[in-house]
């Protein structure tokens, strides 16, 4: 091991530490009871739920999936969702997050997304509310996977081996394993917050280097102005490839004429945003923040954050390109664009700091999908068919629940598909369509009716699958991210099924009006 791959290491192990300690420190608080450990007893202020979200959200994405495709093939698609995703997250903080939280409370003190789904349609056998945690189950725990991914590319570059790759998966997951398991839902929270700063730091600074290395502004622009259409956000490069990557001559990437962006591939890429309203990592965030007139001040918070973040992460792509343009010759080695910026503008100790937060923007989500997933595995399946069964058994059910997840994680993480933006947008679908058109129908519109949400979330996540690995094989206008048709279908289903179908429980209107003046006070 060099001198500069150890100083490296120690500014990331410290980090390390400090994540570990923060869940030891929480340990005591979350297990004390079932409420502490799954939602925090509904203790978050407005920065911790608005940072915690947020950090939850991007994932390792943020720092390789979205500025490796901005450096492969320019502005265009990177740009588009992340306009798309600012969006959605703006709507869903402004429109979602204060029904949430009130009718959440208000439907009988539900502390998970199933259950909530549960308690608001009065589901006394419990068939949405399983449906509903199995759905979390497969899709986080592909989720889980992608951020695996993430942790084995990082120490696979550090210590510049690919055969440490499997070895640096296992300890990654192992990390946030642990703190999860011992911490609970506060630990989280709190780390996340953490990881949040040290995320927006360090976009911050490998950006602000990159522009003052590669000449500024103008010499950005003037380097990638040699590669067709690669700033044009109505247009898309086109990378020469042989054998799958890219010719380099020279040290200069060869690109075709390049080709129009269409307006089907805007939307495309804009219908990210549309997931925002079936993200349980998030939609937690809303139900556990302490008072519903906090919510206010953290929709700024968040909205700001995620904004900045989003177009830095876009950007560094942008200026890695000009910076090193014949470094990176496929779509997967793009991802690491961050990482080699970071190695190259800073010192070894400081640059394990920065390049922590690809590790932060990793732990940040991975252990947000375990703490979901276990709860919708122990509150939502086991604790209703086990209704006897106390607070210690349930939670010792999520632990196990969190070491299976994790391990099914590892095993996505392994299975050869390294691309962490493909893997991200399929679990993103497939949550995104299952949840999204249900959340904003049970919050705002009273006809909504149980059969009609079980159809609708079946439906959802169903069309996700099909139209991925069927339907957008056809091509052409069936080429559409699936998160827009499947969204679109379940919220159809929802409608029509509502219609043909009545709300049998007059407590279940009241509530509804409830939670609706609650919202408008």
């Amino acid at each position: 091991m060099t001198a500069t791959i150890f100083q490296t290491l120690i500014g990331i192990f410290a980090y390390f530490l400090i994540i570990i300690a923060v869940g030891l420190w929480y340990a005591r608080r979350s297990n004390s009871n079932m409420d502490e450990y799954f939602l925090g007893n509904r203790g978050l202020g407005p920065w911790v739920a608005a940072m915690s979200a947020e950090a939850s959200d991007m994932s390792g994405w943020l720092l390789m999936g979205l500025p490796g495709v901005a450096y492969f093939t320019g502005s265009n698609e990177a740009f588009w969702t992340a306009m798309g995703l600012a969006i959605g997250t703006w709507l869903n903080w402004h429109f979602v997050a204060k029904r949430l939280r009130v009718y959440s409370q208000i439907a009988d003190n539900a502390i998970t997304l199933p259950e909530f789904f549960s308690k608001r349609f009065h589901d006394k056998k419990h068939i949405l509310m399983t449906i509903a945690a199995i759905t979390i189950l497969v899709f986080f725990s592909i989720y889980v996977g992608s951020q695996f991914v993430t942790f084995g590319k990082f120490f696979g570059f550090v210590f510049n081996a690919e055969n440490y790759y499997v070895a640096m998966v296992i300890f990654g997951a192992v990390v946030v394993l642990v703190y999860t398991l011992i911490g609970g839902f506060m630990a989280v929270c709190m780390t996340d917050l953490i990881q949040s700063v040290l995320i927006f730091c360090a976009l911050i600074a490998v950006l602000t280097c990159g522009f003052v290395f590669s000449g500024g502004f103008s010499g950005v622009s003037e380097r990638l102005s040699d590669f067709p259409r690669f700033l044009d956000i109505f247009g898309i490069a086109t990378p020469t490839l042989q054998d799958g990557k890219q010719i380099i001559t020279n040290g200069v990437p060869q690109f075709g004429a390049g080709a129009n962006y269409s307006l089907l591939n805007i939307v495309s890429c804009m219908t990210w945003g549309l997931g925002y309203f079936g993200m349980p990592q998030v939609l937690i965030r809303f139900m556990a923040i302490t008072k519903s007139s906090k919510i206010r001040q953290s929709k700024y918070i968040a909205v700001i954050w995620c904004l900045i973040s989003l177009f830095a992460a876009v950007a560094i792509g942008l200026v890695g390109r000009a910076y090193m343009p014949g470094k990176l010759n496929d779509a997967s080695a793009a991802e690491n664009i961050f990482i080699y910026m970071t190695v190259d503008f800073f010192s070894p100790l400081l640059a394990g700091v920065v390049l922590s937060g690809i590790l932060a923007a990793s732990m940040s989500s991975s252990d947000s999908y375990l703490i979901a997933a276990s709860s919708s595995l122990a509150n939502d399946i086991f604790k209703p068919f086990f209704k006897n069964a106390s607070e210690v058994a349930v939670m010792w059910v999520a632990r196990i629940a969190i070491i299976l997840v994790t391990i099914f994680g590892i095993i996505v993480a392994l299975s050869g598909n390294n691309s962490i933006f493909r893997i991200v947008s399929y679990a993103w679908a497939g949550l995104g369509a299952a949840f999204g058109p249900l959340v904003l129908f049970s919050l705002f519109w009273k006809r909504t009716t149980l059969p009609a949400a079980v159809a609708g979330m079946l439906s959802g996540g169903l069309i996700v699958i099909v139209w991925k690995n069927f339907i957008s094989k056809l091509g052409g206008t069936f080429a559409v991210y699936e998160l827009l048709p499947a969204f679109i279908i379940s919220a159809l289903v929802i409608f029509v099924v509502s219609l043909c179908t009545k709300v049998t429980n007059p407590a279940i209107e009241r509530e509804f009006e409830i939670a609706a003046k609650e919202k408008l006070d």
